[in-house]
């Protein structure tokens, strides 16, 4: 029996994205609102006081594998804090120009009208890796206590189910599972409330859903996964400040897809593509898709006589309102992309997490003022979440991404549709708005020949404009101890070799954006069998996304591996 040391704590984030670090700030300074009303006879209740508040983050440091885009809605900054820019947020540049192209293979269309959810001018185009890193600094200046590089492994509970605290992971365990000469065990950080933040597809979040029947009544979340690089291209190649966002090539029509070019300061643009996770040829890589997106001419042209910079690919929880799980358990808050708080139809979600992380931060006063921590009090996030603009917006685009499920061009109708009727859902919608993109894939004896193994077949990486998955993760940056059990959890790799071989030809090879997962011949058994690169792992989950058998089970790695998306 291990022995840990326990760490108390009032209230502990897990995740140093967006929605925690805005959840933490703003928790502290309501409490010093809440004392002062309280001094002054203004409100009714009892002082908090100073309590103390814990962020775990499993990077080196804050930002270090925070991803996105990124076009910034400010409207919740400017409420967290009005003078965001006095105070140095580290935004690059203003939208001055928007753009949105319908791309063919050979050819494009510049729409005369961009569409109003794409609409940026006046938005703030930056690095939320930097954003974060700042925000982290606030947070510490506030007296919040910040510790990298501490993956948080395990939920904590009650007799009663309820939510105590987490379990970080321990350190200098070897591949084999045994305790190392460095060997440290994780804490317990016992809280009287946890909050997720993890992003999409968070482990502990995956845990808790399930375990607590938190998706119970709930549209199954769904998910896409973004592409990105950073590129320096020639000055005068491509503005400061514009925008562009595309929709075509080269997804086909039943694939939900759509790409980015964003201009930077000192001629560097963020570029990508999104695919998503929820199409129906298991044939599909979206890394491939992306290298394809750059192959267009009207793309190439950008990119040409330019230099990759840097890579990264981050799944997006694309489904919205419907698919939300309840927000709240007792013990327990979920904030940001673990939640589905992200506008599929704008593609924004830093805004919705940080304000999502702002109604929590409320909701904990209220429950530290009564010193209540179960639902009684909890519930309360909900209700305030559907009394802000959060609801206004995502109840609005709630049938958005389902739409897509039925093929672009209905979609494109439902969407316009859903567009003037406050987000109704007409004819074009199946039965179910959201399909688990798991079990929309199809098997490939049911493509009926219409699965398009070949597609990639003309798609050459000359490492000049297109690059493989192998070059593109040293571009990550991505570092993990080789020395430690593999975080990629497969929990049958019997089936990798027989049924998922046959029925789907092992789509865990081209879905990754990293190379983790290859099938490599065994001279003993004559067959090709999984091989398991998870030293590549750039922390997108995909795999334990899109699995058509949902056996391989993502779970936190030694603290402080993963890529390094500063700067992106």
């Amino acid at each position: 029996m291990i022995e840990r040391e326990q760490i108390e704590m009032d209230v502990v984030f897990v995740g140093a994205g967006p929605a925690n670090l805005a959840a933490a700030l703003h928790l502290k300074n309501e409490i010093v609102k809440h004392d002062e009303l309280i001094e002054h006879g203004r409100k009714q209740g009892r002082k908090i006081g100073e309590i103390e508040i814990a962020i775990v983050e499993k990077g080196p440091f804050v930002g270090a594998h925070i991803l996105s885009g990124a076009v910034m809605d400010p409207i919740a900054i400017r409420e967290l804090m009005p003078d965001f820019l006095e105070q140095g947020c580290p935004v690059d540049t203003v939208v001055t120009e928007d753009a949105f192209w319908y791309l063919t293979e050979k050819s494009s269309i510049n729409a005369p009208i961009v569409p109003p959810p794409l609409k940026n001018k006046g938005k703030y185009i930056l690095s939320l890796s930097k954003v974060c890193e700042w925000l982290g600094e606030k947070c510490e200046e506030a007296g919040i206590n910040i510790f990298p590089e501490f993956p948080a492994a395990a939920m904590l509970y009650d007799e009663q189910d309820r939510v105590i605290g987490i379990r970080t992971g321990d350190k200098g365990i070897d591949r084999s599972g045994e305790q190392k000469a460095n060997f440290e065990p994780g804490v317990d950080i016992l809280a009287k409330l946890t909050v997720l933040g993890e992003g999409p597809r968070g482990s502990l979040a995956k845990h808790l859903t399930e375990r607590l029947g938190l998706n119970e009544g709930k549209e199954p979340q769904v998910f896409s996964l973004g592409i990105k690089e950073l590129w320096e291209v020639p000055a005068g190649a491509f503005p400061e400040g514009k925008v562009v966002h595309t929709l075509g090539f080269p997804s086909d029509t039943m694939t939900y897809g759509g790409g980015w070019i964003y201009g930077l300061k000192n001629n560097v643009v963020s570029i990508g593509y999104v695919t998503g996770l929820d199409y129906v040829d298991p044939n599909i890589d979206p890394h491939a898709e992306y290298q394809k997106f750059k192959t267009h001419p009207k793309i190439a042209a950008v990119l040409a006589g330019g230099k990759m910079i840097k890579y990264g690919a981050k799944t997006i929880n694309a489904g919205g309102y419907n698919t939300m799980p309840q927000l709240f358990a007792d013990g327990v808050l979920l904030v940001g992309d673990c939640a589905s708080f992200l506008n599929g139809q704008r593609i924004k979600g830093i805004h919705t997490a940080i304000k999502s992380g702002m109604l929590a931060a409320e909701t904990i006063v209220e429950a530290l003022d009564h010193e209540d921590y179960s639902t009684h009090t909890l519930h309360h996030f909900t209700e305030r979440v559907n009394m802000s603009w959060i609801y206004d917006e995502l109840h609005a685009v709630r049938n958005f991404h389902g739409a897509f499920q039925k093929g672009r061009w209905s979609a494109l109708i439902n969407t316009a549709l859903q567009y003037l009727t406050n987000g109704l859902a007409w004819g074009f919608m199946p039965k179910e708005h959201h399909v688990a993109g798991f079990e929309r894939m199809a098997k490939l004896s049911e493509l009926n020949g219409n699965g398009q193994s070949q597609r990639y077949s003309k798609l050459k990486f000359d490492k000049e404009l297109t690059f493989d998955k192998i070059t593109d993760v040293f571009h990550a940056g991505v570092s993990h101890n080789e020395d430690q059990p593999s975080h990629l959890r497969v929990l049958d790799t019997e089936i990798c070799a027989t049924r998922c071989t046959e029925e789907y030809g092992n789509p865990c090879v081209k879905f990754c954006p990293a190379a983790v997962y290859e099938m490599e011949e065994n001279a003993t058994s004559g067959r090709r069998e999984l091989k398991v690169n998870f030293s590549n792992c750039v922390h997108c989950k995909t795999c334990d996304i899109a699995d058509p058998y949902q056996i391989i089970n993502w779970v936190t790695p030694e603290g402080g591996g993963g890529p390094n998306y500063k700067g992106m």
